[in-house]
């Protein structure tokens, strides 16, 4: 028989005592929420304890029933229950990502004016960012964490993908439990940065929605554990390869080198493209081919240069690729080419 796997315990404490700080704001006792989640007192005060996703969300959802508000007393009002799930809808019938993600920001002005979020597009990198409009205090960090998450969340929830992070950063100092944001956040993080944000790919904005009312009702039941981590396809993933490859593509790029800029595994890098039905190879030849074509095309230079500036080493090896894949030779190919232009 199998064993039976122990949660892994990741999330750190100090997120925990940030939900406790909302009860005595409130003058609550957060004993109840505690019990539910299975935290004993003792661990609150030892900054290197830990919790499970699944205690997060015990308490985190027991927290916002009790409280009655979503935002765990980040603001300085409450949201009450429904508060994102009335957002959520409102961006349901955006066309795009990218204009969903614009209302988002300008909805959530309308129920707190304590952040602001924005979607800024800077070439080929969107970037949501948080600007602080008053002290968060001890909830700080837990509140720009949680949004930012809960956002990207939802950005993948709408196209039903991955959407893999550049970077994350954050306008406080690096804390002792820093490690665990190589969870929360794909990509590098940066601590003592201004404002608080999240960097990806400016191209998933342009990517249609893929849910409905019926998937949002089902999915707010159970909103708490919407993370990125549960999507495992990547919609983009094949367009972001061959940009990769495209870029410079004199260069062997090999599968180590990608995955390090893509922020995954080489191996999961192979295993996502295979089940697209490709292989990092046939990318390559893909990506080699059409440059290959487009200088014998629109330029006149010698054979040589022309496998040189697609990768190939010598020009036999590109003259036999060459073949392969058109069943000509390069020079074959462009006096075709001339002799029956389009």
């Amino acid at each position: 028989m199998p064993q039976h796997q122990v949660p892994q315990k990741v999330t750190p404490i100090a997120f925990v005592n940030a939900i406790v700080q909302a009860y005595v704001k409130r003058g609550l006792s957060p004993n109840k929420a505690l019990k539910l989640a299975q935290i004993t007192p003792g661990s609150l005060s030892d900054p290197a304890s830990r919790i499970s996703a699944a205690q997060m969300e015990c308490i985190s959802g027991a927290a916002m029933q009790e409280l009655d508000d979503e935002a765990l007393g980040w603001f300085s009002r409450r949201l009450p229950w429904g508060s994102y799930g009335m957002l959520a809808r409102a961006s349901l019938s955006a066309g795009s990502l990218g204009m969903a993600l614009k209302r988002w920001c300008r909805h959530h002005a309308l129920i707190t004016d304590d952040i602001a979020l924005q979607l800024i597009i800077t070439g080929d990198t969107a970037t949501l960012a948080i600007t602080e409009q008053r002290d968060l205090g001890a909830l700080r960090e837990f509140c720009l964490v949680s949004v930012l998450r809960n956002v990207h969340g939802l950005a993948c929830w709408l196209i039903d993908s991955r959407i893999p992070l550049q970077g994350a950063q954050f306008p406080f100092r690096t804390p002792k439990h820093a490690d665990v944001y190589g969870v929360l956040f794909s990509g590098p993080t940066q601590f003592n940065c201004t404002p608080a944000g999240i960097r990806f790919d400016a191209r998933y904005l342009a990517l249609p929605l893929r849910r409905d009312e019926q998937a949002l009702n089902q999915m707010l039941q159970r909103a708490l554990p919407l993370t990125v981590l549960q999507y495992r396809r990547d919609r983009l993933l094949l367009t972001r390869v061959r940009h990769l490859l495209a870029a410079q593509p004199a260069q062997s790029r090999s599968a180590e080198n990608l995955a390090e800029l893509l922020h995954v595994s080489p191996r999961t890098l192979h295993r996502r493209l295979k089940e697209k039905g490709a292989s990092l190879q046939s990318l390559k030849d893909e990506v080699r081919q059409s440059r290959a074509r487009d200088l014998l095309l629109r330029t006149s230079r010698p054979i040589k240069q022309v496998a040189e500036a697609v990768g190939f080493r010598n020009e036999k090896s590109f003259i036999r690729a060459f073949k392969a894949w058109s069943g000509q030779s390069p020079a074959a190919f462009r006096h075709s080419a001339v002799d029956n232009p389009i």
